[in-house]
Formats: structure tokens, C-alpha cells, sequence
């Protein structure tokens, strides 16, 4: 279960680091025409949080450094695509909330997976190891 995690999270956080990344890109003109009554700053505002969701996925579980972040991360890019399904069903067919639905689901395997069947392992720091011994002159 622990690879299978992995993987999602990987093309997850590949997946919302160039989604995220691409809303800054991407003139906000051009943004705002295809998704009509969408502010720019929101939609700057999801580009940020896609970007550091992106990274929350990875980083706390390959640097050992407070693990606990990646279900919280992985949750709330889950209530993101929530948003973005929602928003697919409003402005077209329903087919174009089909993406956004099963990077959801996905989203939220990792939230679940990360936080109940296989979470991280927080690292564990040895301050014996660190220490110096003493020299006692005799």
C-alpha cells in the first residue's frame, strides 16, 4: 500500500504543480474566458494553493519532517477539486467534470491512505549520536 501511495502522490503532486504553476503563466485574460465569473485574483489564489498542495504531497514524507501535513494537504486539494467539479458540472457537459472528480477521489485516497492505513514515519533524531564524547585529562 505504502508504493501505491507513493505513485498517486507523485503524478498527484506532478499533476497539481504544473496546474498550479500554469495559473501564472497564463495571461488571467485568457484564464477569466474560459472559466467565466472567475476572478483573477482567485484564480491566483487556487494557483498557490495547488502549487503548495503540490509540495505538501511530497516534501513532509521524503524529508521525514512533519509527515502529518501530507493527508492535511492532500485533503484540501481534495475540497479543491471538489470546487473545480462542481464549477465543470455548472459551465459545460458533464464530462468535464469527470477530471476534476477522479483527481478528487485520488486526492482523497491519499488523504486516507496517508492518515490511517500507511502514514509516514517521522524521523527519528538520535541526540546521543550528536554529542561528542568527552576528553577528561588525567
Amino acid at each position: 500500500m505504502n508504493i501505491a501511495l507513493w505513485i498517486v502522490q507523485a503524478l498527484l503532486a506532478a499533476l497539481f504543480l504544473f496546474a498550479g504553476s500554469m495559473k501564472f503563466i497564463m495571461p488571467v485574460e485568457e484564464m477569466t474566458k474560459q472559466m467565466p465569473g472567475m476572478p483573477g485574483w482567485f484564480l491566483h489564489f487556487i494557483g498557490v494553493a495547488e502549487i503548495l498542495g503540490g509540495l505538501g504531497l511530497i516534501l513532509p514524507g521524503l524529508l521525514r519532517i512533519n509527515p502529518g501535513l501530507t493527508p492535511l494537504a492532500a485533503a484540501g486539494l481534495a475540497v479543491i477539486m471538489i470546487g473545480a467539479t462542481v464549477i465543470g458540472f455548472m459551465i459545460g457537459p458533464a464530462s468535464g467534470a469527470l477530471l476534476p472528480f477522479i483527481v478528487g477521489v485520488l486526492a482523497a485516497f491519499v488523504a486516507y491512505g496517508r492518515w490511517r492505513v500507511a502514514p509516514h514515519a517521522e524521523k527519528v533524531s538520535r541526540p546521543v549520536d550528536r554529542v561528542a564524547p568527552r576528553s577528561t585529562p588525567r
